[in-house]
C-alpha cells in the first residue's frame, strides 16, 4: 500500500522499544542510586502535599495518580516511589514514565503511547486485508500497544501456517503522524507454500500405500497443486488423518491397528514435507459366535436374537455391533421396557482370529431427560435440531440415542461444528442435554457455462438453499439453456412433514427443445408433481407421488410417415398420473464397506384425467464390490423399462425411450427402431428397453494425488417395440454390444470420465460415437 512507503519517520517496534528501554534504564538507575544511599539516608522518607502530572493528553491526571497509589501527605519511602513508577508503567498506556520529587511536590512526567490512525497490510496476496483485520486485536482510534502489535504479528503468522506457508514473516512498523497519532503497518512476506511432497507408510502389509493415501485428508502435491489446498502441510490435520486411518482399519476387522507415530520431515530446501506414518496393522478378525443373554429374569433373551442380524464369519466391524445394540434397545422400548441397556461382551479367539459377541440385556440407571438446551443457532429454528432427537423432556435417558442424535445433527450439513453433551440436572436422576452448534452458510448461487458434442454450448443459473428460513427445508431453482433446449426447474422439500419422518416434496419443470438437427421436431414439456417419501426400514424407502402436466410436439419438418402421423393427430396431450417408488440401499447400513447393493422399482399409472392412459414401469439394480485389497473395483448395473399404452392408445415419440446415456458408444438417438423410408432414417424410439452395464476400475500406476484411474467396461442392451410400426419398421429386439476403456479423473470441479468405445454388435443404421466426456456417476 503506497500510503506507507517513503515515510522518513517510520520505525520498527524494536526501535521504539530501544528508546523506551533507555528511559527505563535511567529510571532504574535512579532507583538503584536511591537504594545505594547509606542506611541512614534510606530511612529518609517523603511526604507530598501536591502531586502534579505532566505530559498527559488523553489519560486523566486522577487516573495516573490512582495508578501511582500515593496519597497526598502520605509518608512514602524511596522503595515506595519505585513501586509507584512500576505501577504506572504496567498500565500499558505510556511510552515513558518519570517520577521527580521536588520538596513537598511530586511531579509525574509521562509520554503517552500514540493513537492508532489507520492499520494497513503490505505484501499480502493469499490472505485479504479484511481477513487479516479479523485476526488482529489492534484497532483504529485506540491506543497503540507494542506488545499487542507483536501478538498480532504472531497471530498473522499462525494464520499463514494454517494455509501451509510456514516461512511467512510479519513485521509490525509504525509511521508517526501529527497529534500523537501513528499508522500501524504489518509488513508481510508470505513465502512459498510448504507442500506435502510425499506421504509414505511403514508397517502396512494388507493395504497398499496408494489405497491408504486415498483415505487421508492430507494429499501429496501433484498436478493440481495450484487449486488443491489439501496438499499443503497443516500440523493440525495429522490428528484427523490418524483417526481416519483408525476408522478405516477398524471397519475392516483390524481391531489391533495402531498409528505408532507420524514423522513430518522438512526437505533440504525447507520448501516441502515428507510425511511418514508408522503403522501396526495386526490381524484381520471376523465375527465368531453371536448370542444374546439376559441378566434380568423377566426378559427372555431369545426374543431379541432376530434383532442382531450379524452373520457369523463376516468381517468384524464396530458399526454392526452399534446397529445391533440400537435395534435391541428399540425393540425393548416398543415392548414397554424402559431403562434396558445392551452390553456387547466381546471375547477374543486369537487362534481362529474371531471375536465372539454376547449381547447382554441389563438394567440401566433410572435417568430421565430433564431438558434439552440448544445454543449457537441464530438462523436455524430450535425445532429443526430438536426433531433429530427421538427422546423429549421427561423420557428415559439413553446415552446411545443421544449420541445417535448428535450424528444426525452433524449430518444435516447446517453447522460447521455440533457438540452434544449430557450433564446432571437438578437431581441425580435428571439429565440435561446441551447442544452447542456453530452455523455455516447453506445457500449457493451458481453460474456456469458448458459445452458438449451432443448439446453444444450452454449456460446455467441456479440457486439453492438447504436450510430455507432456518426451517431445514430445501429450495432450489435453476434455468439452463443450450443450443437446442431450455430447461427450468423449481424444487421444494420439507424433510419432516407434519413433524414426522416423512419427506414432502414439490417440483415443477418446464423443458423446451429444438431438435431440428437431430429429430426434425420441437418439444415442450410442463409438469407439476407433489410427493411424499418415508422409510420402511433401515435400508428401504417408499415414495408416493402425483404428477400432472402436458407434452407438446410441434414444427415437424422430417420425412417419416409415422412421425408425421403422430405429430399431426394431436399436437398437445395432457396427463394425470399417480406413482410409487421402492428402493433398497445397502449403503445405508454401512455394514460392509466393500460390497454394496442398490435396487429401485418405479411405476406410474396415467388415466385419472387428461388425454393419455398408460402404465410405465422401470427398475434398476446396481452392485459393487472391491477385490485384491480394494485395488480393483467391479460394478454391474441392470436396468429396464416398459411403457404400456391402454384403451387402444398408441405412444408418441416424446414418451418413448431412446437410451441416450444408457448405452455408451452411440450418438444421441443413435440406436433403436428407425423409419427406413425417411431421408435420414429418423429415430423412432421404443416402448421397452433393457440394458446391462459391466465395468471395472483400477489404478493406472500414476501417483494417487493425480486422482486418475482407469477401467474397462462393456454395455449390452436394446430398445424395441412400437405400438404402430407401419408394417415396414423393424421394431424387434436387436442386441447391441459395446466395449470400451474409461479414464476417471477426480478434479476440483467434479469427477470427470473419458470414454473410448467400440460397438462390436450394432445395426447398419445405428450411429456410433467413439469418444465422449461426461460427469462420472460412480456407485
Amino acid at each position: 500500500m503506497n500510503l506507507y512507503r517513503g515515510a522518513g519517520n517510520a520505525g520498527t517496534i524494536g526501535e521504539r522499544l530501544a528508546k523506551n528501554a533507555f528511559a527505563i534504564i535511567i529510571s532504574i538507575s535512579v532507583s538503584m542510586a536511591l537504594a545505594s544511599i547509606p542506611q541512614a539516608a534510606q530511612a529518609q522518607s517523603y511526604s507530598f502535599s501536591t502531586v502534579e502530572v505532566q505530559g498527559n493528553a488523553r489519560v486523566d491526571a486522577a487516573t495516573i495518580v490512582a495508578y501511582a497509589g500515593i496519597a497526598r501527605n502520605e509518608t512514602v519511602s524511596a522503595g515506595r516511589l519505585n513501586d509507584a513508577y512500576r505501577n504506572i508503567a504496567a498500565s500499558g498506556l505510556f511510552e515513558t514514565v518519570e517520577l521527580i520529587p521536588q520538596g513537598d511536590k511530586l511531579v509525574i512526567v509521562v509520554t503517552e503511547y500514540p493513537t492508532i490512525n489507520v492499520i494497513g497490510f503490505e505484501g499480502n496476496g493469499r490472505l485479504k486485508d479484511d481477513d487479516l483485520a479479523q485476526i488482529i486485536q489492534s484497532r483504529s482510534r485506540r491506543v497503540y500497544s507494542p506488545s499487542m502489535a507483536e501478538a498480532d504479528a504472531a497471530a498473522i503468522v499462525a494464520a499463514y501456517e494454517q494455509s501451509g506457508r510456514l516461512a511467512a514473516t510479519v513485521t509490525p512498523k509504525i509511521i508517526e503522524r501529527s497529534d500523537n497519532r501513528v499508522d500501524l503497518v504489518f509488513e508481510i512476506v508470505e513465502g512459498k507454500v510448504v507442500e506435502v511432497e510425499r506421504i509414505s507408510f511403514v508397517g502396512n502389509r494388507y493395504y497398499s500405500e496408494r489405497r491408504l493415501r486415498g483415505v487421508l485428508e492430507t494429499k501429496q502435491a501433484g498436478l493440481l497443486r495450484s487449486v488443491i489446498s489439501r496438499d499443503t502441510f497443516v500440523a493440525d490435520r495429522i490428528e484427523f488423518d490418524k483417526q481416519v486411518l483408525r476408522d478405516f482399519y477398524m471397519s475392516r476387522g483390524f481391531v489391533d491397528f495402531q498409528v505408532l507415530s507420524v514423522t513430518p520431515e522438512l526437505t533440504r530446501n525447507r520448501d516441502a514435507y515428507l510425511l511418514t506414518f508408522n503403522l501396526r496393522e495386526g490381524q484381520q478378525f471376523r465375527f465368531g459366535e453371536i448370542s444374546t443373554v439376559s441378566d434380568l429374569p423377566e426378559i427372555d433373551a431369545a426374543l431379541y436374537e432376530d434383532a442382531v442380524r450379524i452373520r457369523q464369519g463376516s468381517v468384524y466391524t464396530p458399526m454392526a455391533i452399534e446397529q445391533a445394540v440400537t435395534r435391541i434397545e428399540l425393540l425393548a422400548l416398543r415392548q414397554g421396557l424402559n431403562f434396558i441397556r445392551v452390553e456387547p461382551r466381546i471375547t477374543r479367539d486369537d487362534r481362529n482370529l474371531a471375536l465372539d459377541v454376547e449381547f447382554a440385556l441389563v438394567k440401566g440407571p433410572r435417568l430421565f431427560v430433564e431438558r434439552i438446551d440448544i445454543e449457537g443457532n441464530s438462523t436455524t429454528l430450535d425445532r429443526v435440531i430438536r426433531r433429530q432427537f427421538k427422546t423429549v423432556e421427561g423420557d428415559p435417558f439413553n446415552p446411545r440415542e443421544i449420541q445417535a442424535a448428535s450424528e444426525r445433527i452433524r449430518a444435516l450439513g447446517f453447522f460447521s461444528s455440533a457438540t452434544v453433551n449430557a450433564r446432571e440436572g437438578t437431581s441425580p436422576d435428571r439429565m440435561i442435554v446441551d447442544v452447542d452448534v456453530e452455523e455455516q452458510p447453506t445457500g449457493s448461487l451458481s453460474f456456469g457455462l458448458s459445452y458438449s458434442a451432443v448439446d453444444g454450448a450452454g449456460a446455467t443459473v441456479g440457486f439453492s438453499e438447504s436450510n430455507f428460513l432456518g426451517r431445514g427445508q430445501y429450495l432450489a431453482a435453476s434455468v439452463s439453456t443450450g443450443t437446442d433446449d431450455v430447461n427450468s426447474r423449481l424444487v421444494f422439500a420439507e424433510p419432516a412433514f407434519l413433524g414426522r419422518d416423512v419427506r414432502f416434496g414439490f417440483s415443477t419443470t418446464y423443458v423446451e427443445t429444438n431438435y431440428a438437427d437431430e429429430a426434425y421436431y420441437d418439444t415442450r414439456d410442463l409438469s407439476i408433481s407433489p410427493s411424499v417419501e418415508f422409510p420402511l426400514s433401515e435400508t428401504t424407502r417408499l415414495g408416493l407421488r402425483y404428477a400432472v402436466g402436458e407434452t407438446t410436439i410441434k414444427n415437424y419438418t422430417g420425412t417419416s410417415p409415422l412421425l408425421a402421423l403422430e405429430t399431426a393427430t394431436q399436437e398437445t396431450l395432457s396427463y394425470s398420473k399417480i406413482g410409487y417408488s421402492y428402493s433398497y440401499d445397502s449403503r445405508e447400513s454401512g455394514l460392509d464397506p466393500n460390497t454394496n447393493f442398490l435396487f429401485t422399482f418405479n411405476q406410474d399409472f396415467a388415466g385419472l384425467g387428461g388425454d393419455m392412459d398408460f402404465v410405465e414401469t422401470s427398475a434398476l439394480a446396481m452392485a459393487q464390490t472391491r477385490l485384491f485389497h480394494e485395488e480393483l473395483t467391479l460394478r454391474a448395473e441392470l436396468e429396464g423399462g416398459a411403457l404400456t399404452m391402454l384403451n387402444g392408445q398408441t405412444s408418441r415419440v416424446s414418451e418413448r425411450y431412446f437410451l441416450n446415456g444408457k448405452i455408451r458408444g452411440f450418438d444421441s438417438n443413435g440406436l433403436g427402431p428407425r423409419d427406413v423410408f425417411s431421408v435420414d432414417n429418423e429415430a423412432l424410439g421404443g416402448n421397452t428397453y433393457a440394458v446391462l452395464r459391466l465395468e471395472s476400475e483400477f489404478p493406472l500406476g500414476l501417483p494417487e494425488e493425480y486422482g486418475i484411474t482407469g477401467g474397462f467396461f462393456a454395455d449390452f442392451g436394446s430398445v424395441w417395440d412400437l405400438d404402430n410400426d407401419g408394417g415396414y419398421v423393424d421394431d424387434g429386439f436387436k442386441l447391441r454390444s459395446v466395449i470400451g476403456f474409461a479414464v476417471y479423473w477426480d478434479t476440483p470441479i467434479g469427477p470427470l470420465r473419458f470414454n473410448f468405445t467400440d460397438a462390436i454388435q450394432k445395426e447398419s443404421y445405428d450411429r456410433e460415437r467413439n469418444f465422449d466426456l461426461t460427469i462420472s456417476t460412480r456407485f
